[in-house]
């Protein structure tokens, strides 16, 4: 499935997507690599979107917990369970997720 081009997201930003029958991921460009995580925090209901990303760490903006977005895992409290994650290929200036 197609995300966006390339250019449509910079270094440090996030994009969040709404596939049919998916549940909300989120595109991060983490200093031109692409990672593509589930959008909602493992800790309580909260859109990751609407967080802050630092480098590779998304912190949650309901309490504050992060992720690292190249893994999954769980960075700091209160998130203990890590995202779900995808994987992702540029192909011709455009960003894939890879069934």
């Amino acid at each position: 499935m197609k995300l966006c081009n390339v250019d449509d997201l910079k270094p440090g930003e996030m994009m969040r997507f709404e596939p049919d029958g998916m549940d909300p991921i989120l595109l991060c460009n983490d200093g031109g690599v692409f990672r593509l995580v589930e959008d909602e925090c493992t800790h309580a209901i909260a859109s990751l979107s609407e967080g802050r990303l630092e480098g590779h760490i998304l912190f949650c903006p309901l309490h504050g917990g992060s992720f690292d977005i190249r893994t999954g895992k769980a960075a700091s409290l209160p998130c203990k369970m890590a995202l779900n994650t995808f994987d992702v290929e540029v192909r011709n200036g455009e960003v894939w997720m890879i069934d």
